[in-house]
């Protein structure tokens, strides 16, 4: 008798590395930007799993999405820095995080679908802690202040001296300036909420990657595989996820793309400024 053979994937017998292969992942790219593991930088693109331990950085009009697994999203704005502190799921569903806001403007989003879900997410913004249940609020840690503002929800803010804050009205904002003691909350204007959204939502038409985006920037003309690695590693480090692809096999020359728009028009719209920024003509292709 021929013995049996079963064949197990290997994430049913790996249950946590699959957990923690989905906590966290990055859903849009406006470049440049970056994650930062184990002392590597590479550029981030759409699908790209976070961990514990990583950080995200963004460059000059960058825009990047983060999707957390419980149904949120953490949209960063430009020369932003988030180092992920902490992700997991413990019993009873309960999804659980902490994340640091180091610079940059954020904003944090849950979908009507996700709110019921159970979640234990706490982010930091500069020196101020928010205990996060299922709200929308946007923050910024800068030099001179934090800044956290309700939008829709509630939210508790813990300054660095303890006292704590509860943000109960849309448009509450919390003020701590580096040179003082926090002040009390005040209230911010409907033209300040869309003037601040802009600094982390992705516009239409802005040239960022998305996961399924069928549409690609070619970087140059094809050349060689020592000039076409150069120009991609030039590329990677500027924060451009670039990769190489063969153009002619007899003639062996490859182009270096970066792929992943959702349109031929968010190609054209990334093209001046990755072309101007890398000293390369960008064309957009299928």
């Amino acid at each position: 008798m021929k013995p049996t053979i079963v064949i197990v994937p290997l994430l049913l017998l790996f249950p946590a590395a699959a957990q923690a292969a989905s906590l966290a992942s990055v859903d849009a790219v406006q470049m440049p930007a970056w994650r930062l593991r184990d002392g590597q930088s590479v550029p981030l693109q759409p699908g790209m799993i976070l961990q514990r331990g990583d950080q995200v950085k963004t460059g000059a009009s960058a825009r990047v999405y983060v999707r957390l697994a419980e149904g949120s999203t953490v949209k960063l704005g430009e020369t932003a820095h988030l180092d992920v502190q902490s992700l997991g799921v413990e019993k009873g569903n309960l999804f659980k995080g902490a994340l640091d806001i180091v610079a940059g403007a954020f904003r944090f989003t849950t979908s009507l679908v996700a709110r019921a879900k159970k979640r234990d997410l706490t982010i930091r913004v500069g020196s101020a802690t928010l205990g996060i249940r299922g709200t929308d609020v946007w923050g910024r840690a800068a030099p001179d202040q934090d800044l956290v503002m309700l939008i829709e929800g509630q939210v508790e803010v813990k300054a660095a001296g303890g006292e704590t804050f509860a943000l109960r009205e849309p448009l509450s904002t919390y003020l701590a300036p580096r040179d003082r003691a926090p002040q009390a909350l005040v209230k911010s204007t409907e033209e300040e909420l869309k003037a601040r959204a802009l600094e982390t939502d992705i516009a239409p038409g802005g040239g960022a990657l998305r996961r399924g985006g069928k549409w690609s920037l070619r970087l140059g003309a094809s050349v060689g595989e020592h000039d076409a690695r150069a120009l991609r590693d030039r590329a990677r480090e500027a924060g451009f996820a670039a990769r190489t692809r063969p153009a002619d096999r007899t003639k062996r020359t490859y182009e270096i793309v970066i792929t992943g728009f959702a349109s031929e028009a968010e190609a054209r719209a990334a093209a001046s400024g990755v072309g101007h920024q890398l000293g390369v003509e960008a064309r957009a292709v299928r």
